[in-house]
């Protein structure tokens, strides 16, 4: 991994199409809320699916919490499309077959030549795609439990939320934090006060 991915350093702003085939860019994905990012092998690897069935099961649980979740892998669009349905995932999942990412956060898996995936790896990213943690995850073990985001989701929020803790008055909340009154929405995440729909049905 490139020496400037690590924790307090801002997070490329990647431009790659998703399971829709329509451009995104993970600055506007994310928005202005915490950013759970995976860098996945593909839809042929037993680890993958099961990471990202626990976060499936995880997923009503940060849709709540304005907090969103986005996957890169090195799929093409077809073989992405089935990946994000066999796990029953409701975020948006980014196609990378020219593994722009793999050569550019220089994370080649060498171990693997036939499929040629970059090295797992899942982030958790502050407003703003700033790196709060890192989880290499080329064994499982050294990926995050649901409980492992659920201490680094906890820790960003009180961070950038000016609400967090309703006992101190407004005008003494931190600097720079966000105030978060918005209505939860369900099936909808909000960014200011424009509502986007997130991604709830493959192709």
């Amino acid at each position: 991994m490139r020496s400037d991915i690590s924790p307090g350093h801002t997070f490329p702003d990647y431009q790659l199409p998703d399971h829709t085939s329509t451009l995104r860019k993970l600055s506007d994905l994310q928005g202005e809320d915490p950013l759970i990012l995976t860098l996945a092998r593909g839809h042929y690897c037993p680890k993958e699916h099961q990471q990202h069935r626990q976060l499936a099961a995880f997923y009503p649980e940060v849709a709540v919490a304005y907090t969103q979740i986005v996957t890169i892998s090195t799929d093409d669009h077809h073989t992405l499309q089935e990946f994000r349905a066999s796990v029953g995932a409701q975020w948006t999942f980014l196609s990378d077959p020219g593994r722009t990412i793999q050569k550019d956060l220089k994370i080649q898996e060498y171990t693997d030549p036939e499929n040629d995936p970059m090295i797992p790896h899942t982030l958790v990213l502050k407003p703003g795609l700033v790196i709060y943690s890192i989880y290499n995850g080329y064994w499982f073990w050294g990926r995050p439990s649901v409980e492992d985001l659920r201490r680094d989701l906890r820790a960003v929020t009180s961070e950038i939320r000016r609400d967090w803790d309703l006992s101190t008055p407004l005008d003494s909340a931190r600097p720079g934090t966000q105030a978060t009154c918005r209505p939860s929405t369900g099936g909808t995440s909000e960014v200011g006060s424009r509502r986007k729909r997130t991604d709830s049905t493959s192709q």
